[in-house]
């Protein structure tokens, strides 16, 4: 197998686990998932196959965001453990051949933290100017509420600093102003600091937001796309092989630019939002005609770029891309109650529930998503099929605690049931039905396929590095994509429809055979350009292309 001179660019062909510390194992028995906890699991993590562990917030915050509300940049949430407990998952990672990533949330910090208190007491202080102020609501610059329902503006009256501060999310969340230069220092300070500890960078989060300077502030030195780019030379400067991962849910056209356009020096990844919603709605439509054109207008990356690719995330399955029309049939199809819904353009709800437990549609919706080009990207629990909490206000409804066993607990704890930091999944996706231990002996287990899924897809290095192509089979419920690099190639098929179809395809080949990679089906060859391939309802195939003997 050929081996690119590049081949330290880990992240294109990188299997993301997302995870979130205190849902994900509770070592001391509070309730509260840990650092202890999570290195006690960090062999179950390996053993999937995962490469790197992406951490959702662990800092000290107000929790009015789930820690997303900052409110110390440079420590770890005591109720998480110590720095001597990140020290050691850290380490046990490393030895395992983990990266670790982490969200970083710049764009606004808590009304907590120590900046925002010294800024709303004095005028005269520095930190008046990391947040952004003005005597009146301007009726320029940022408009639109992020939260509808839950935010009135965007703009709160801060009555001890006598003006008012810009929050482009929750009014807790005031907005850090990038546009002073001390901001963006400090901001690379706390970049430095972990990368210190070992991290191999970040997932950036609201990367649009946080550039937005535009109707703000003039006195930005640096134009935002020039400060992504500075950010992007200061870790590569600290680690060279660092990265960052942006969530830009943007149209296509506008993202090629967070790459850093032809020059490819800005963010290294960008998650695949436009993708994603394709996804769904392909999987309502029985369709994949929606994905192929979502793969088509996709902008090309720069040779250092790639796509993650995910199905869902932590937040609400967003769907706001997407056509009002085209949303609808999303919601009728997956989520018709309004209590599933969310913000009027997202799904509160994990694909299990979804797809009403039919493991046939959740096999072949994650089967595709590992064939896109890019990244695949894991929301922790999806690996045995998790359910979601609906009983859990907004977007916390699906961050419940992992299942790892059937007891009253779930293993998740040592403290009762009702003493987890979150209430558990309920009927048939309770504890007792859906857990790790169960499904680590059933060789026929979701966990034992997503093993298996991702060796296929570890061993198909062309996803990543190569390129691809939609290839016409002949039949709109099936997705062809064609991936080549080098002398390898292999051609994925996945079939939407509820019933049986044939794909018949021209695989750039004049003859040969497509040979089945996720399973033992007889050889199908090429003659004359040509092959035909059956699919079952909701089937799938990764086939390599070989020569003739």
């Amino acid at each position: 197998m050929n081996v690119p001179a590049t081949a330290d660019l880990w992240w294109k062909n990188a299997i993301i686990y997302c995870l979130d510390v205190q849902t994900f194992a509770d070592s001391n028995g509070d309730g509260i998932g840990d650092f202890g906890g999570l290195t006690a699991h960090v062999d179950d993590l390996a053993g999937l196959g995962v490469t790197c562990i992406w951490l959702m917030p662990f800092y000290p915050s107000a929790d009015q965001d789930d820690g997303y509300d900052v409110s110390d940049y440079y420590a770890i949430d005591p109720r998480l453990g110590t720095f001597g407990d990140f020290t050691e998952f850290m380490a046990v990672a490393r030895d395992r051949g983990l990266r670790v990533i982490a969200d970083l949330v710049v764009n606004h910090t808590s009304d907590q933290h120590p900046w925002f208190q010294a800024a709303r007491r004095s005028r005269d202080s520095r930190f008046r100017d990391f947040y952004v102020w003005q005597d009146e609501i301007p009726h320029s610059g940022p408009q639109g509420v992020v939260f509808p329902g839950e935010q009135t503006g965007v703009w709160t009256f801060d009555a001890d600093a006598g003006q008012y501060y810009l929050h482009r999310f929750h009014h807790h969340q005031p907005d850090l102003n990038v546009a002073n230069a001390e901001v963006r220092d400090e901001i690379a300070k706390v970049i430095g600091f972990w990368l210190a500890q070992g991290l191999a960078g970040f997932r950036v989060d609201a990367v649009p937001f946080l550039l937005e300077v535009d109707g703000i502030d003039e006195k930005m030195e640096v134009a935002p796309h020039q400060y992504l780019r500075d950010l992007r030379a200061f870790i590569q400067r600290r680690r060279g092989d660092a990265i960052l991962l942006g969530e830009v849910n943007l149209p296509f056209e506008e993202q090629r630019r967070f790459f850093g356009d032809e020059d490819g020096d800005e963010l290294n990844m960008l998650f695949d939002f436009i993708g994603m919603q394709a996804i769904h709605l392909s999987m309502a439509r029985h369709d994949a005609r929606p994905i192929a054109k979502a793969l088509r207008q996709r902008p090309g990356t720069p040779p250092d770029g790639a796509f993650a690719s995910f199905l869902r995330n932590h937040d609400e399955l967003t769907l706001d891309k997407l056509s009002e029309r085209e949303r609808r049939e999303v919601f009728d199809a997956f989520g018709p109650d309004p209590d599933m819904q969310l913000y009027g353009r997202g799904l509160r709800r994990r694909l299990p529930t979804m797809f009403d437990g039919d493991d046939r549609r959740l096999r072949v919706a994650y089967s595709l998503m590992f064939s896109m080009p890019g990244a695949p990207t894991l929301f922790y629990g999806e690996e045995i099929g998790m359910g979601e909490n609906l009983a859990i206000e907004g977007r916390l409804a699906v961050r419940t605690p992992m299942q790892w066993t059937s007891g009253p607990a779930a293993g998740f704890t040592t403290a009762p049931a009702d003493a987890a930091c979150r209430p558990f999944p309920t009927g048939d996706f309770a504890p007792q039905h859906i857990n790790v231990a169960a499904q680590r002996t059933d060789p026929d287990s979701l966990l034992n396929w997503f093993e298996r899924l991702i060796r296929l897809r570890k061993s198909a290095p062309e996803i990543g590095w190569g390129d691809f192509e939609v290839l016409d089979a002949g039949e709109d419920s099936i997705l062809a994509l064609r991936f080549q690099w080098g002398d390898r190639t292999t051609i994925t098929l996945h079939n939407l429809a509820k019933r049986a179809a044939k794909a018949s395809l021209a695989p750039r080949v004049e003859a040969g055979v497509l040979r089945d990679r996720f399973g033992s089906a007889p050889a199908i060859k090429v003659r004359k350009g040509r092959a035909t391939v059956a699919l079952e309802p909701y089937g799938y195939r990764w086939l390599g292309v070989e020569p003739a003997d």
